[in-house]
């Protein structure tokens, strides 16, 4: 994602958490000695566990609270095992703390999205044979790091400038510099040229607070004004020195205007007083939330999966139907869904979910449905667990009668309607995530479409996994990501909801890579969803209310 008007990625759905730990009631390895202990923190990948960092050693203690933050890159679209280790640690004070396998006192194991989502959670610790650490316990905490999401929106123009060219007037640029404690610069900024022109007006570019000035506004920075020069021998101007806590005062209308100086000219010269003036007209400090934000301060992940039940996908009780019940392995249908569904789990507060299934002839009259219940309950489809939609799944399986055509505009209608009831509320509660899996094209391509549009305006992303060896070159249609998805009546999308993806492209690869790639633009179009419309994280959100979208 970028902000569209310097191009600097915002990365909103790439966060980096600070996790800290403390422990209590570790048991003792010296019956007269307190444990000095020390946690070691990994992280799995590629199915082994990797070392991500240490705590510092407490001293003689059964209760430590280590001061360290540890700092992870944390990512929604893939779960993200932890495990913690606490041993007595072996060493001098201040040194790299040695750690022997006979001085294990205990390991905790979570996930990073557990620890975010929860934003405390505390684990019993574990010894290397499984059995309890008497009454130990840990507890993490995870807090993102500062400093990445405020951004400051910021215009200049210039008055009367030196002309530097002979038979025309000068074409300037601006370039913005933060200076650093050892007399360095960094070029932060260099704006567009304004052909001929001595009073030039810059277009309005944002930058993220830490890029302008490392987060801090007392930082000197530079303004350097040039005359540009196709040869690349641009004719220095003249600067500026200012801070942005200086150009956050504002004057007049919220300009600030600062000479323009040469210091050569200024040297030789006896009235020299300037040569030009910049005038900062925009100075606007702003902070663009993050996915982070949003889920630490509450907001839970409401997921929903919807599984294709057409006759194309052959009859269940074959081994070459995509539905077949494999007792050795999960078909492709529970392999999808557990691979999503084991990252949103995560983010929903009570791990029900409800799933529906589409293109079936259902008991007991046998009419096609396109958004049954998988557990034939119209009242609650709610089922519990991940576990708990397998189940219905195949329970559901040999009481259904495989038919057809594949629409899924009404199920997305329905999942809709839910996310509409959020938007009386104006917080940033409650998100939607519609799963659906399906082995071909749809058949109501033109209802589906208008369907995905009036979901745009709401709290809701579709994500599709297509299963099985089809042409899905329409489903790809659905993806916004080649531009906005319209409906047969010229209407736009508000913004991107759609990730689709074929399940073969992952067949053989890790469970973690389907997720990565299904889930990877779901941090993006929910900040999008609530930035959009003003809306803060937390229970307030935003006073701003626009018109509700009808479904």
């Amino acid at each position: 994602m970028t902000d569209g008007k310097d191009g600097q990625s915002l990365d909103l759905g790439l966060s980096r958490v600070e996790l800290r730990v403390s422990c209590q009631f570790l048991l003792a390895r010296e019956t007269l000695a307190k444990p000095n202990p020390c946690v070691i923190v990994k992280v799995q990948s590629d199915g082994g566990w990797v070392e991500a960092g240490r705590t510092e050693v407490v001293r003689s203690s059964v209760s430590p609270q280590f001061s360290s933050a540890l700092c992870l890159q944390y990512l929604f679209q893939e779960v993200q095992p932890l495990e913690l280790q606490v041993f007595d640690a072996q060493g001098d004070v201040g040194a790299e703390p040695q750690v022997r396998e006979d001085d294990h006192l205990g390991t905790a194991q979570c996930t990073l999205g557990q620890v975010v989502s929860q934003k405390r959670v505390t684990r019993p610790l574990l010894l290397r044979n499984g059995k309890p650490a008497g009454r130990a316990l840990m507890t993490v905490t995870a807090e993102e790091v500062s400093g990445t999401n405020e951004f400051v929106e910021l215009q200049f123009r210039a008055l009367k400038l030196d002309n530097k060219d002979l038979f025309s007037k000068s074409d300037p640029f601006l370039e913005i510099y933060k200076l650093h404690s050892d007399q360095t610069e960094q070029l932060v900024k260099r704006t567009e040229v304004v052909k001929n022109d001595l009073s030039p007006q810059w277009e309005p570019f944002t930058v993220s607070l830490h890029s302008l000035c490392s987060g801090d506004p007392q930082r000197r920075l530079r303004l350097a004004v040039f005359d540009f020069d196709s040869s690349g021998r641009h004719d220095f101007i003249g600067e500026a020195f200012t801070a942005l806590a200086d150009l956050q005062g504002g004057g007049r209308e919220g300009e600030v205007t600062l000479d323009c100086i040469n210091p050569k000219y200024k040297a030789k010269r006896r009235n020299y007083k300037n040569s030009g003036r910049i005038v900062v007209t925009k100075c606007r400090t702003e902070k663009v939330y993050s996915f982070l934000d949003y889920i630490l301060a509450g907001c839970q992940i409401h997921f929903s999966v919807a599984i294709d039940f057409t006759a194309s996908n052959g009859d269940p009780q074959s081994h070459s139907s995509l539905h077949y019940i494999d007792q050795s392995q999960p078909n492709e249908y529970v392999k999808a869904l557990s691979a999503v569904a084991e990252v949103c789990q995560d983010y929903d507060s009570d791990k029900s979910f409800p799933a529906f299934g589409f293109g079936a002839r259902i008991p007991p009259n046998y009419e096609v449905s396109h958004d049954f219940p998988l557990n034939f309950n119209p009242d609650n489809p709610e089922c519990e667990g991940i576990q708990g939609v397998i189940e219905a799944y195949q329970q559901c399986l040999p009481l259904v009668q495989l038919y057809g055509p594949t629409n899924v505009a009404p199920i997305i209608t329905r999942i809709a309607q839910l996310a509409q009831e959020e938007l009386k509320t104006m917080t940033a509660k409650q998100y939607y995530i519609l799963l659906i899996l399906t082995d071909g094209t749809v058949s109501d391509l033109a209802e589906t479409r208008e369907a995905i549009v009036r979901a745009s305006a709401l709290p809701m992303s579709v994500v599709i996994v297509g299963v099985g060896f089809a042409d899905f070159s329409e489903m790809r249609a659905l993806d916004g990501d080649d531009g906005s998805l319209l409906t047969s009546g010229g209407r736009s999308a508000e913004r991107d909801i759609v990730q689709f993806v074929p399940f073969r492209d992952f067949k053989h690869a890790p469970v973690s890579s389907l997720s990565r790639c299904v889930l990877a633009e779901v941090p993006e179009q929910l900040v999008q969803y609530f930035s959009s419309r003003g809306i803060a994280p937390g229970p307030k959100g935003s006073p701003t209310s626009p018109a509700d979208p009808q479904i």
